[in-house]
């Protein structure tokens, strides 16, 4: 848990402030408590996470459960109405930024997203659904993703299309 608090320290630019950051010292807070092994020592644990959850939804509009699969350095840009279903797993170096909704396409149906490494996420997307979401993948703004999208591809719309990146040649910028 330690590790992880320090990265996620850096991740944040070691400034307390950034509400991103006290979101992730509870949901670490959260998954950590599931490796005490005992119910009865692992008890007042989880009612302070509970609180600390509870808490830290009504101060920052970020639901994170410690159910959700997180990889490292994830970065929350900008806080608030940020809803992220239990199932879902992230991987490394995602970037999430306000009002974004990762979870369920209906209720009492499961699977939820599967988002790969260095995704990075705009403000007021929807990923909805049993998808994959490939590595290097750009998010639009107020995008509805609601099918898999391969990597290194840009998903824009309502509802999403998929782009393929165009590649880096002679020393000119990416077009994305």
């Amino acid at each position: 848990m330690f590790e992880n608090l320090r990265e996620d320290w850096d991740t944040y630019q070691r400034d307390w402030t950034r509400q991103g950051f006290w979101v992730m010292v509870v949901y670490r807070f959260g998954r950590w408590r599931y490796g005490i092994r005992q119910r009865w020592l692992r008890l007042p644990f989880s009612f302070v996470y509970k609180l600390l959850k509870v808490g830290s939804q009504i101060l920052t509009g970020i639901e994170l459960p410690c159910e959700v699969t997180l990889g490292r350095r994830f970065l929350i840009e900008h806080f608030g109405d940020i809803i992220i279903s239990g199932d879902t797993v992230i991987g490394d170096d995602v970037i999430v930024r306000n009002g974004v909704t990762i979870g369920l396409r209906r209720t009492g149906e499961r699977g939820a997203p599967v988002i790969g490494h260095r995704v990075d996420i705009g403000a007021g997307a929807k990923i909805l659904g049993s998808i994959r979401i490939g590595d290097d993948v750009a998010i639009g703004a107020n995008a509805v993703v609601i099918v898999d999208v391969p990597a290194n591809s840009l998903a824009v719309g309502v509802p999403a299309r998929i782009i393929p990146r165009r590649s880096v040649s002679r020393g000119e910028g990416s077009d994305v």
